[in-house]
């Protein structure tokens, strides 16, 4: 028989985008609901060309918004932002090779007291009937809410891992990974442990931002009494379309944010990201493992420096994106290049500098994340700045090696603070009638 997770590429289709987004991979990851018939023309949303994009169709269990009047009886088909659809049945869990999404929820909980492993079985099998309803555009399985109804699912992932804690819990310690070990102390870290950590680790993510919290309400109401929400945050990414041709996304910072991030058509892309089938343990076949922080960026210190400041704390210049090497965003930059009083061009310190993976024995991780903002602080400051999300088959060999090296001279430390951190073992995709994780549950 046929996996349907066999294909990691072939699963989704590409839907229109603004082009890559800051820690996603270039190519676009879903797929186009089969257009709803209708007697009159819908006006599409801009595209990232500027021409006006097609009409998709309508999701099932939903009604598609007018596009006439209310007395006309027509009913228009979803626009193709709507009816972007990512599989769930696929090799790889939904949320990691799809380009990073407008809204996003990232949010972990903890088994509640005498909660073990039958209970989290349970509660797995639960959240992957959500997940895969919702993602198809279809109503929550129990009390639907109602919150995205007139919506399609607009490329709607849900992603879930598991903690270093949660073996433990459900008495699987001898099938613990060993990258799941606790991460090293970092010098930088000011870590609030009540917002790190966490039994489960669930990411939602979206292109409209009912949809995604229709998915995190539906997913926190199904833990019932299983499961207690430890932390939650949020966060945006821009919108597809917002921009005048594909562009790499900004963070909060004003930089241009992902250039050189690995991309799934690179000859060792797998063997970077995803635990190979055959790897330890066996449960964990064609998963990976997330680290996630939360990144305070001081954004009063940082926009007062002068351009050629920040250009130099990060290597690259602010309006391109270019480094400081020269060329385009995408121009390899060179490290031996001096200026007339020959220092580095790219200061040794900048960040693109240190983050370069023949910096550091070809370490590389497939960054993900979102921006967050929420609210300010009593001084009036911003606390702002990034939910970062890596992908690595083994953290001690992607994420770890380079926040050492950051660590020890990165020149962006002093304008940024690790908040919280988690790391989590995702596995691979859940095949046709199966939920997530259950390789390991019932294993």
């Amino acid at each position: 028989m046929h996996d349907p997770r066999s294909d990691h590429r072939s699963d989704l289709l590409p839907g229109p985008r603004s082009g890559p987004a800051a820690g996603g991979p270039d190519a676009g990851t879903a797929e186009q609901l089969p257009a709803a018939p209708s007697r009159r023309r819908l006006l599409g949303t801009a595209g990232a060309t500027g021409l006006l994009l097609g009409a998709g169709g309508v999701a099932a269990g939903y009604t598609a918004g007018r596009a006439t009047a209310p007395e006309t009886p027509d009913v228009a088909p979803l626009t193709a932002l709507g009816a972007n659809r990512a599989q769930f049945h696929v090799k790889h869990q939904p949320g990691i090779l799809q380009p990073a999404q407008a809204h996003g929820h990232l949010i972990a909980f903890d088994l509640a007291p005498g909660a073990g492993r039958r209970e989290a079985a349970a509660l797995l099998r639960r959240w992957s009937e959500v997940a895969e309803r919702l993602m198809a555009g279809r109503p929550a399985p129990h009390q639907d809410t109602a919150v995205s109804r007139d919506a399609g699912p607009s490329g709607l992932t849900v992603t879930i891992g598991f903690g270093h804690s949660f073996f433990g819990r459900t008495g699987l310690e001898k099938q613990r990974p060993a990258a799941l070990d606790p991460l090293p102390a970092f010098s930088s870290d000011r870590l609030d442990r009540t917002s790190s950590d966490g039994d489960l680790w669930v990411q939602v993510g979206a292109d409209d931002g009912p949809v995604a919290f229709h998915a995190l309400r539906a997913l926190q109401k199904e833990a019932g009494e299983a499961a207690r929400v430890r932390w939650h945050m949020s966060g945006f990414n821009r919108s597809p379309g917002a921009t005048a041709r594909p562009a790499t996304a900004r963070n909060l910072m004003g930089q241009v944010d992902g250039t050189n991030n690995p991309k799934p058509a690179d000859a060792d892309f797998d063997q970077r990201v995803f635990v190979p089938a055959g790897g330890e343990p066996a449960w964990m076949a064609h998963g990976s493992y997330a680290v996630v922080r939360r990144i305070r960026m001081l954004l009063d210190d940082w926009e007062r420096l002068p351009l050629r400041d920040q250009e130099a704390v990060i290597g690259r210049r602010k309006s391109d994106g270019a480094p400081l090497s020269g060329g385009g965003e995408t121009t390899e930059m060179d490290l031996e290049k001096l200026d007339a009083s020959g220092s580095p061009v790219v200061p040794m310190n900048a960040h693109a500098r240190i983050t370069r993976p023949d910096q550091n024995g070809g370490a590389a991780m497939l960054r993900r994340p979102f921006s967050f903002h929420d609210g300010f602080t009593g001084d009036g400051a911003p606390d702002a700045g990034l939910l970062f999300v890596s992908w690595q088959a083994d953290p001690l060999r992607g994420f770890v090696p380079v926040q050492r090296k950051l660590d020890r001279g990165d020149a962006l430390s002093a304008f940024i603070r690790h908040e919280a951190s988690g790391l989590y073992a995702v596995p691979g995709g859940a095949a046709e009638g199966e939920y997530v994780g259950q390789a390991l549950l019932e294993g």
